[in-house]
């Protein structure tokens, strides 16, 4: 016998308080969504569709479909539920870049702790944006639909399926992940209870007017390109001027706002090596720490900040590239330029203008992209909590912006009101979502903290981080809720984090603000 639900305003079949079998939920019919498949999945290792097989997972039911709010969508959706053992919640798991495929190591992660789960493609495939030329609604999922279509699908597929829909529901991304968690509190309060946001490209518009800013700075004269082979002597270099700022040499600038290292003082004083910089590359970086400045001279957009330069993630990968016009922030620049502003695929970077292109940008995107808005009031009215977080070594997104919109929050909330609902936390020596010499691992677990704090009321403090290499941990840390920093106390063993206590900073030299 089939079972055929339509869902109006609420779920019929969780209203009766009655669970649908997993395979009868293929008849399951929900506003603008094709569901395709219906299966329960046996415990052990699994493979999803193009991906490697995932081991060790529980048995779950498995569902997917299509979502399309409108005539252009094709919203492709998945949803997961253990089959004994839900520990009541949902979770939702973020795109990174330009979204494109559903993420099922986020999935199994989720999963394997008992949470039910959904990932989408927010309505397109591919790592490109080539996707948006001429499909504006299709932007519009990217932008902020598909995430909040998946998530009220993804609810009411668990009611029909359990009986009852999630106690509470959070959300945890990183970059374009963390710019759809932000626009999450921001445009769909009550999607999500609790939400961590890691370097959210959230005022996505500038901060493509910084990868473009920065190309140019690099590659507009072919003298200022600094090739790889000297970002060792940079990092090298700012450490020397500023690694004993928190009182303590350890390879990490602890708080890179208040380094007062000069470009200048690498220029080359003889012959050009590995080891100096020429004058056209001092200033590059000079512009690259600075950010995006207008015709008037005014900065648009903050610059990124000293340290971090080399690694798998640092300059090499994002700012610089191994090769003239191979970096991913020409990648993401020029991609989101052609394809969803001049809809011209032969654009060229070099056309670009910080007030031209930067205006076009906005008047194009940002209502679809930016998730700049500071006022969470409606989040934090029902009772939302949101932690933010930023590694100070990320080369693809400077923190100074992340720093910026928590300010922004706290300015409009008051500062009162702000600690009952957001926390920013600033990761030494971390680069992009992750990687880096720094304290990269939070030893008890981002997510706990905050499901303390919706469930419990027991807002996070400081919170414990490790860096790990060769699978030893190296050092930890204990990462304090922005201003606040870690100081050594003076005693005890510099890679241990019972020997810091969080303090407040001292002044800064540099502002997040433009």
């Amino acid at each position: 016998m089939k079972t055929s639900i339509l869902m109006g305003t609420v779920v019929v079949a969780a209203l009766a308080g009655s669970a649908i079998a997993c395979e009868n939920l293929a008849e399951l019919r929900l506003p603008n969504t094709t569901i395709s498949l219906a299966q329960t999945v046996l415990s052990g290792p699994f493979t999803p569709p193009n991906g490697s097989a995932i081991n060790g997972l529980p048995a779950f039911c498995r569902v997917a479909g299509v979502i399309k709010p409108s005539s252009d969508s094709d919203i492709k959706f998945e949803v997961w539920m253990p089959t004994t053992g839900w520990n009541g919640k949902f979770r939702g798991v973020g795109n990174g870049g330009f979204a494109g495929s559903l993420q099922f190591p986020g999935m199994a992660a989720a999963l394997s702790k008992g949470y039910a789960t959904a990932t989408t493609d927010t309505g397109h495939t591919g790592a490109n944006a080539s996707w948006a030329l001429g499909h504006p609604e299709k932007v519009v999922d990217y932008g902020y639909r598909g995430i909040h279509e998946m998530t009220e699908k993804a609810k009411a597929i668990i009611a029909a399926f359990y009986g009852s829909g999630p106690k509470k529901s959070y959300f945890e991304s990183c970059s374009n992940g963390g710019r759809q968690a932000l626009m999450e509190a921001q445009r769909y309060p009550g999607d999500y209870d609790g939400i961590i946001a890691g370097a959210p490209a959230n005022d996505f518009t500038h901060i493509v007017t910084g990868f473009l800013w920065n190309q140019q700075a690099l590659l507009k004269d072919p003298k200022s390109f600094i090739p790889p082979a000297k970002l060792k002597a940079i990092e090298t270099a700012v450490l020397t001027a500023c690694d004993k700022d928190d009182g303590l040499a350890d390879g990490l600038v602890d708080d890179p706002t208040r380094c007062a290292f000069k470009p200048a003082s690498l220029v080359c004083k003889g012959a050009d090596t590995e080891n100096c910089l020429t004058k056209p590359q001092v200033a590059a970086l000079t512009k690259i720490y600075g950010g995006p400045t207008d015709s008037k001279g005014r900065i648009v957009f903050p610059g990124f900040v000293p340290g971090g330069e080399t690694g798998n993630g640092g300059w090499g990968a994002w700012i610089t590239g191994a090769t003239p016009e191979k970096s991913l922030q020409y990648f993401f620049g020029a991609e989101m330029f052609r394809n969803m502003v001049t809809g011209d695929p032969a654009w060229d970077f070099k056309t670009f203008t910080v007030d031209e292109g930067g205006k076009m940008l906005d008047d194009k995107l940002a209502r679809v992209l930016n998730a700049t808005d500071v006022n969470l009031e409606p989040f934090q009215a029902r009772g939302g909590k949101l932690i933010l977080y930023h590694g100070w070594c990320d080369a693809a997104l400077t923190p100074l912006n992340t720093i910026k919109y928590y300010e922004g929050v706290v300015a409009k909330a008051g500062a009162k009101k702000a600690e009952e609902f957001v926390r920013l936390y600033m990761l030494p020596g971390v680069q992009h979502c992750g990687g880096g010499v720094g304290p990269n691992k939070f030893v008890d677990g981002m997510q706990l903290a905050l499901e303390r704090w919706v469930e419990q009321g027991s807002a996070p403090d400081s919170l414990t981080a490790a860096n790990e290499t060769q699978g030893k941990v190296t050092r930890t840390r204990p990462i304090c809720p922005y201003p606040r920093v870690a100081r050594y106390k003076g005693t005890g063993d510099v890679n241990d984090a019972a020997s810091f206590t969080c303090t407040a900073p001292a002044s800064k030299s540099r502002s997040a603000a433009p």
